[in-house]
């Protein structure tokens, strides 16, 4: 018997959707009540432990190296005091009721429960057993956590390492295109798909002028018009960035095969619409304005 081939695309799409329910927690009331109740209150605090914290009581130059895109003085404004506030133990096992919590209430609990769910965990998790850790610390510190029992729960951390591996790796191809993080953030935005601009400015550290002088240097390379959109060049940089990221991500996806992919995709699709229509995102999270 033959299987269909893998389609080049059909990891990132399947990403994409695992990375939407994956990404609510972190808009979550939830998360914050949670974080709250250890004494860790400011937004950006709340962040950066929650992402950071698998890989222990870290330093800013830590977490600016492995988050990419934020300002490290914004970083070590919070970078290592807020472990001094809550272990990186507590903010993981906190971060976890605020997931579980947040899923509750987003998905609802027959969604929670159900036979898809579980399905769509054990599919995560099997494509997890072809991540790799090489020269991915994110995703390496992850996946040393031990997997929850729920099913919910275990789709979710699954979600967290294919997003972690995934997201490893695309700072590589960054790193290999020549963007730093803001100018990574500046053309990705200017797709249309990517944060706009206000939201990188208040959860980023990244000022106007900071925004400003990305831009020239863009323009500078021919990756930007005068209007500040993406020329020819740029959206072909844009284009082999993520076929690279595609390709260092590829190993997950093929060892779940097509059909499986197809179903995983599916699966993750139908509770990223029902988080969305329940209002797990900021309406002007994304866009150029």
């Amino acid at each position: 018997m033959t299987t269909a081939a893998l389609e080049p695309r059909a990891g990132r799409r399947c990403h994409t959707l695992l990375n939407s329910l994956h990404a609510t927690h972190f808009f979550s009331p939830e998360l914050a009540e949670e974080l709250a109740a250890l004494g860790v209150t400011h937004p950006r605090a709340v962040n950066f432990s929650v992402r950071a914290a698998a890989l222990g009581a870290v330093g800013a130059g830590t977490v600016t190296a492995t988050f990419y895109n934020y300002k490290h003085e914004l970083v070590a404004r919070h970078v290592p005091a807020v472990w001094e506030i809550a272990s990186p133990k507590d903010v993981l096992a906190a971060r976890v009721r605020a997931v579980d919590a947040s899923m509750r209430r987003l998905l609802g609990v027959d969604a929670v429960v159900s036979d898809g769910m579980a399905e769509a965990a054990e599919l995560a998790l099997r494509a997890t057993e072809a991540c790799s850790r090489s020269g991915r610390p994110l995703y390496a510190a992850h996946a040393d956590l031990p997997v929850p029992r729920e099913p919910h729960l275990a789709y979710w951390y699954a979600s967290t390492l294919l997003r972690e591996h995934r997201g490893d790796g695309h700072l590589a191809a960054l790193l290999a295109a020549g963007l730093d993080g803001l100018e990574a953030v500046v053309t990705h935005t200017a797709t249309g798909k990517g944060m706009a601009p206000k939201w990188v400015f208040a959860t980023r550290g990244w000022s106007q002028d900071d925004w400003d002088a990305a831009v020239a240097r863009l323009r500078e390379r021919g990756l930007l018009d005068a209007a500040g959109e993406l020329t020819g060049a740029g959206v072909a940089l844009r284009a082999e960035i993520e076929a690279e990221t595609d390709r260092l991500d590829r190993a997950p996806y093929e060892r779940l095969g097509a059909d499986g992919v197809g179903r995983l995709t599916e699966l993750a699709a139908g509770f990223a619409r029902a988080a969305v229509a329940a209002g797990a995102f900021p309406a002007d999270l994304v866009g150029k304005g």
